[in-house]
């Protein structure tokens, strides 16, 4: 038969182990694998670097949206 502290001690436990599981869940869903995302230059390349639409142009810049 378990004494009274030995089953509050077991309860604090297993909520603890619970809880740590839960965070541990949670804060994995928020992120994402880093070799899942394609890299920086790539990115930025994508995002402000275009050609000119003018074709006459001759200061030869980039057009940032």
């Amino acid at each position: 038969m378990m004494i009274r502290s030995k089953k509050i001690f077991i309860a604090v436990c297993l909520s603890f182990f619970l809880g740590l599981a839960y965070l541990s869940y949670d804060i994995s869903s928020k992120t994402t694998f880093p070799g899942s995302k394609s890299q920086l230059k790539e990115r930025l390349k994508k995002q402000y670097l275009r050609a000119d639409s003018v074709k006459a142009d001759t200061s030869k810049a980039v057009q940032r949206p």
